[in-house]
């Protein structure tokens, strides 16, 4: 039987542990959030202030030069690349996952406009609402008869996929459940029936090893404020493989995404590469704080990432089971290593209320209807005492019954 102390011996026998020190992690506090928000890097303090005390109070508008504020979306994409198995000058940092999202499928559907009968995009019901009212604003804006198919299941979407299919757009770890998409089989099957596939990374990046293009993936986009530690609403990133660039065209057509935006012509004409997924001028601060997690995976691997995070969620789901038995929790994320992001859900019937003890006890996790509370684990910042702590402290607010079922009523989740 696991206890503490085997924690706290795998902890200091874990080679991820001295990165967690570059966090500002607060006294008393268990963090499993961070496939909400990630943590602070310690580092973000200091680079803010220099961005806006010496960049921009001192610099001025100079730092557009001087201080690279103008190549920073492409060089942070660079940078990004290395995580997610795409290549220099394929990704730039830019924006939200939604408009990414909004950009990537608009130039899918605009390369499958040929084939008159590709008028689905296919997708989960399950998919993060933001995807799906985006596919939905998108193809009754463009009112050319396209249509959203919405799958119940993983198992189900093979069969949704066929010659009238213009885009297969699926989330690669499911924000809900952890369950973790197989893209390179999923990629082959639209391929198949001649569709393209976009790849929402949001719950991948940084958490997940992710390899683009050998999965034969098409378009991806993603956020750097989860696992890549980036800071609230920092800006997101979108891929576009090199083979797909020439075709590559979106609607929001800004002057960052023009092929000489300093000639102010009257009419857009796109730059070559990765560039035509800008648009409209970047939010230099928060691009700069996107930097300072990159940084620190920088001094690991993603393999490494990915064996601790296994370990991790195996030992949080064991400890549940094992300690909160006779409760009525139900494990929601897959067992099966291949099918598991880094997170655990676990559903009750008062999951709301739980949650909301948890937090009021120091550890925060989240909830999601219907039922759901999601633990999500950063292997650069949480350890194996953190795991057996927050237990501990769930099996006292179940056995206790010490949550407020009546919180629940008009509840804000």
């Amino acid at each position: 039987m696991v206890n503490r102390n085997d924690c706290l011996n795998r902890d200091a026998a874990d080679p991820l542990a001295p990165l967690r020190d570059q966090f500002d992690l607060p006294a008393g506090v268990i963090y499993l959030d961070g496939n909400s928000l990630g943590a602070r890097p310690k580092a973000a303090l200091t680079r803010a202030t220099e961005v806006i005390a010496r960049e921009w109070g001192k610099d001025l508008i100079t730092s557009w030069n001087t201080a690279g504020w103008f190549h920073m979306p492409k060089r942070l994409g660079d940078r990004l690349a290395s995580l997610i198995g795409a290549r220099e000058g394929e990704v730039v940092v830019t924006d939200t996952t939604s408009i990414n999202l909004f950009k990537a499928l608009a130039a899918a559907l605009n390369m499958q406009a040929g084939a008159a009968e590709r008028k689905v995009i296919v997708t989960e019901r399950s998919n993060f609402p933001t995807d799906i009212y985006m596919a939905q604003g998108l193809s009754s804006w463009l009112d050319r008869g396209y249509s959203l198919k919405l799958v119940e299941s993983p198992e189900e979407i093979a069969a949704a996929v066929g010659a009238d299919t213009a885009v297969l757009m699926l989330t690669h770890v499911n924000y809900r459940t952890g369950y973790q998409h197989d893209m390179a089989a999923l990629s082959a099957l639209a391929r198949q029936h001649g569709a393209l596939t976009v790849w929402d990374l949001a719950h991948s990046a940084g958490a997940v090893p992710v390899d683009l293009h050998a999965a034969g993936a098409d378009f991806a986009i993603g956020c750097t404020y989860k696992y890549l530690n980036g800071g609230p609403g920092a800006p997101a990133f979108i891929w576009v493989p090199q083979r797909h660039q020439a075709a590559f065209t979106q609607p929001l057509s800004g002057w960052w995404g023009h092929a000489q935006p300093f000639a102010m012509a009257p009419h857009f004409a796109p730059t070559e590469g990765i560039g035509r997924a800008l648009c409209g001028t970047q939010p230099v601060v928060s691009l700069a704080m996107v930097e300072c997690g990159l940084d620190v995976f920088g001094q690991t691997t993603m393999a490494a990432i990915r064996e601790k995070s296994l370990a991790l969620t195996d030992l949080f789901i064991e400890l549940v089971e094992s300690r909160c038995a006779g409760h009525p929790l139900q494990l929601v994320t897959p067992r099966e290593h291949g099918r598991r992001g880094s997170q655990a859900s676990f559903a009750h019937p008062h999951g709301y209320a739980v949650m909301q003890a948890l937090i009021a006890r120091g550890v925060i996790g989240d909830y999601r209807e219907p039922h759901i509370m999601r633990f999500g684990f950063t292997p650069l910042y949480t350890s194996f005492a953190d795991v057996w702590d927050a237990v501990e402290i769930l099996k006292q607010i179940l056995d206790d019954q010490a949550y407020d079922i009546a919180a629940e009523r008009g509840a804000v989740t």
